[in-house]
């Protein structure tokens, strides 16, 4: 369908207004961090000099190359699971046939519908009562678990977009569910399993309610919690904590920059395909 010269125009206006409310926010942020602290205030504000004396100032005050460490530890871990097991079990309800595979695929589903305010508590108390809390596997199993069903529901629906001719095919020539999913299935999902990866990454570094919940030392703090500390003890030093939070979002930025073709192109080719 082709639009008419007017209506791009009006596409494009609608458009760049929205991305200059969206970014006014993000530029007035990366203002204030590049702001010195002796002309720091809140609000929106050009400074008479740039600085980068508050990033430094906040990484060694704040304690952010431990926090970093553990977000990205948490991070790589709970991806790399959740993609893992989403593939398998995404495969097994795309391409199986099992006993209650319908109804076991619906109750995985309700996994997205539970906001983990709902099971934080009596979580606690189960990690607490086998000894998981304040280690890393308190921050990794949970938040694994939460990303399941996404990660589920995005690979099967992928799996079952693949012709049943080629699965046909691959078992006519020998080929059991183990070769069909590794060798033919997983080479070609490329893209939707970068996208599933991006988007959990960006779930799983975000956390913050997990972590304060589960983690009472120091040491095992999230780049999130710090942060939240950090603005705790900081509270009237408006440009160390522009600093700390575009410190704390700055790997995200450009995961996703350097992802983005990629991402774009797995989540048209989920949006087609599902």
């Amino acid at each position: 369908m082709r639009i008419s010269r007017f209506e791009a125009s009006v596409n494009y206006i609608l458009l760049g207004v929205f991305a200059i409310f969206s970014l006014t926010p993000l530029v007035g942020v990366l203002l204030s961090a590049f702001t010195p602290t002796s002309e720091s205030r809140s609000g929106f504000q050009w400074p008479s000099t740039l600085t980068w004396a508050n990033f430094s100032e906040a990484w060694e005050r704040g304690r952010f190359s431990d926090y970093m460490l553990n977000s990205v530890l948490v991070t790589a871990g709970v991806v790399a699971l959740t993609i893992v097991l989403s593939v398998l079990a995404g495969y097994a309800f795309a391409a199986m046939r099992f006993p209650g595979r319908t109804v076991l695929f619906y109750v995985m589903l309700l996994g997205l519908m539970l906001p983990v305010e709902s099971f934080i508590i009596p979580l606690y108390y189960d990690l607490r009562g086998i000894g998981l809390t304040d280690t890393y596997w308190a921050l990794l199993l949970p938040q694994t678990a939460q990303s399941l069903a996404f990660g589920v529901f995005w690979m099967r629906n992928y799996f079952r977009s693949f012709p049943d001719s080629v699965l046909e095919a691959g078992r006519m020539d020998g080929a059991d569910d183990r070769t069909l999913l590794w060798r033919v299935l997983v080479p070609s999902s490329g893209p939707a399993m970068m996208t599933m990866g991006l988007l959990i990454g960006m779930w799983t570094w975000n956390e913050f309610l997990l972590p304060l919940i589960m983690i009472s030392g120091e040491g095992l703090r999230t780049a999130p919690l710090g942060l939240a500390f950090f603005q705790g003890q900081h509270a009237t030093e408006q440009s160390l904590l522009a600093a700390a939070a575009t410190i704390v979002a700055l790997p995200i930025v450009i995961v996703y920059l350097f992802m983005q073709r990629r991402f774009i192109a797995g989540m048209l080719g989920g949006a087609v395909k599902g």
